[in-house]
C-alpha cells in the first residue's frame, strides 16, 4: 500500500491545535515552508527536516503580497494534491495550506521589513518582493512556533533576509540552509523550470554554466570580480533568447559586491529565458 498522505489543515487554529500535545511532549518542531508545485529540491528539505526533528510541518501558500503587479502569481503551478501524494513517503505531521483570506483577512495592515540585504539584487529587480517574503514567513514561524526552519541555498539572497529578520526580532527559531538540488545537467530545480519548453530549457544551462566558469575561474587564482564577470557575460551573449538581469559577485553575509576575491564569496545571477526570470548562485571558496 502507498503511504498514506499526511494531515493537510487549512486554518491557524488547527495548526495550534494539532501542535499544542507535540510541544507539550518537548518535541521539536521543524519546518518547511513552501509555496507548493514541490520537486526535489523542497523534497530535500524535506528529508533533512524528519532526519533532525521529531515532528515536521510544511506550509503550502503561494504568497500574493511578493509577487509584483506584472509577475506570474496567477499562473504560478498549484498542484496541492500532487504535492500530499510527494510528501507521503517523508512522515510528514502536518501540512498547512491556508487561503489568503487566512493569511491577510480584511483590514489586515502590517509588514515586516528588513531594511539593507533587501536592497540590492532581487529586492533591486523586483521591489516589494522582500517585504511580502519577511511579512509571510515571520507570520508562518508566528503560527507554527518551530524549533528550526528549513530553507534552500538556491534562493540565497533570501536565506540571508529571513537570517537577518529572526536575528533582529529575536525570534526563538534556528534557521538552517540547505544546498541547492540540481538536474544532472546543472540546472537548478525550480518550480518555475515547468514554464520552460525543452528549447528553453538547454537555454537556461547558461545560468549554472556561468557559475561554473566563475568557480573556475576563482580556483585558477582569477581574483578581479570584474574580470570574472566579464567571462561569464560573453556567455550570456551568446545566447540571444536569455536576457541578463544581474551578475555579481558578493559577499556572502552583507550581499554587497566585492572587488577582489580574499575570502569565500557567493556568485549570483538572474536572467529571463523567454517569459521566465531563473535565479541561480553558487559560493566559491578560493
Amino acid at each position: 500500500m502507498p503511504p498514506a498522505s499526511p494531515p493537510l489543515v487549512h486554518t491557524i487554529q488547527e495548526v495550534r491545535r494539532h501542535l499544542e500535545p507535540l510541544r507539550a511532549e518537548g518535541e521539536r518542531i521543524g519546518f518547511v515552508p513552501t509555496m507548493g508545485a514541490l520537486h526535489q529540491g523542497h523534497l530535500s528539505l524535506v528529508e533533512t527536516c524528519a532526519r533532525e526533528c521529531d515532528a515536521t510541518v510544511v506550509s503550502i501558500f503561494v504568497n500574493p503580497t511578493q509577487f509584483g503587479p506584472n509577475e506570474d502569481y496567477d499562473k504560478y503551478p498549484r498542484t496541492l494534491e500532487k504535492d500530499l501524494e510527494a510528501l507521503a513517503p517523508y512522515g510528514v505531521d502536518l501540512v498547512f495550506a491556508p487561503a489568503v483570506e487566512e493569511m491577510y483577512p480584511q483590514g489586515f495592515q502590517t509588514q515586516v521589513l528588513v531594511g539593507g540585504v533587501t536592497e540590492l539584487w532581487e529586492g533591486r529587480s523586483r521591489p516589494g518582493h522582500f517585504a511580502g517574503v519577511t511579512t509571510v514567513v515571520a507570520k508562518l514561524l508566528n503560527i507554527v512556533q518551530p524549533q528550526v526552519a528549513y530553507f534552500g541555498h538556491k534562493d540565497y539572497q533570501q536565506s540571508v533576509v529571513v537570517r537577518r529578520m529572526v536575528r533582529d526580532l529575536d525570534l526563538p527559531v534556528q534557521i538552517r540552509v540547505c544546498p541547492t538540488v540540481r538536474e544532472e545537467d546543472g540546472l537548478a530545480l525550480s518550480s518555475r523550470n515547468a514554464y520552460l519548453s525543452p528549447q528553453q530549457r538547454k537555454q537556461a544551462l547558461t545560468l549554472s554554466r556561468s557559475l561554473q566558469l566563475a568557480r573556475e575561474m576563482i580556483h585558477q587564482g582569477r581574483r578581479r570580480a570584474v574580470d570574472i564577470l566579464a567571462e561569464m557575460k560573453k556567455l550570456y551573449d551568446q545566447q540571444p533568447d536569455v536576457r541578463l538581469d544581474y551578475l555579481a559577485v558578493v559577499d556572502p553575509e552583507t550581499l554587497l559586491p566585492v572587488e577582489e576575491v580574499a575570502g569565500p564569496v557567493v556568485v549570483l545571477c538572474a536572467a529571463w529565458v523567454g517569459q521566465t526570470r531563473l535565479i541561480d548562485n553558487l559560493r566559491v571558496e578560493p
